[in-house]
């Protein structure tokens, strides 16, 4: 049984197991700190702490947050996968998170970043989870190539260049 099903199985028993299960899923079966674990799934920190301390019970929302890192973690893990490196706004339009290319089908894994050091801090970290090759915007792609050991490859958004530049036209009117 996976971690995520164990997770789910356990908030069915009680909240000791829960807290016990998750902390076990987190810690043996995906290898993560809960800091680690927390910024992946995008849920503070704090309320990671008190849901497996037992002096809150989490909500739908984070529970359902929770078990999708995890499978997102889990997944990951069994298949090959390409990071891309974007602002939220970017990541939110992408339509596809698997592609098969030549025999391979390659999971698309967000890390989203809105400063420099973010998606440097984001490139590292991709390659630590395994990612076997990255995408990212011109502006970072020099440096991440110098740190990293997998393929980077550089987003030239050719046709939401002139977009915005058609925007930045008409706000001037």
């Amino acid at each position: 049984m996976n971690a995520a099903d164990k997770v789910i199985d356990a908030v069915f028993e009680s909240d000791e197991n829960f807290r016990e299960v998750l902390s076990k899923a987190i810690k043996e079966d995906l290898g993560l700190t809960a800091v680690e674990f927390a910024d992946r799934a995008d849920i503070p920190q704090s309320t990671l702490y008190k849901i497996m301390s037992g002096k809150r019970e989490p909500n739908m929302k984070t529970l359902r947050q929770i078990v999708r890192t995890i499978k997102m973690i889990e997944g990951s893990e069994k298949g090959d996968f390409i990071a891309v490196i974007a602002a939220r706004p970017v990541l939110d339009s992408m339509s596809e998170s698997k592609r098969k290319i030549g025999n391979t089908l390659y999971t698309i894994r967000e890390y989203s970043a809105t400063s420099m050091e973010e998606a440097i801090i984001a490139a590292i970290r991709a390659e630590r989870d395994g990612a076997k090759a990255l995408v990212c915007a011109p502006i970072v792609s020099p440096t991440v190539e110098k740190i990293l050991r997998i393929p980077v490859a550089t987003i030239m958004p050719k046709n939401s260049l002139m977009e915005a530049i058609e925007i930045a036209s008409q706000k001037l009117s």
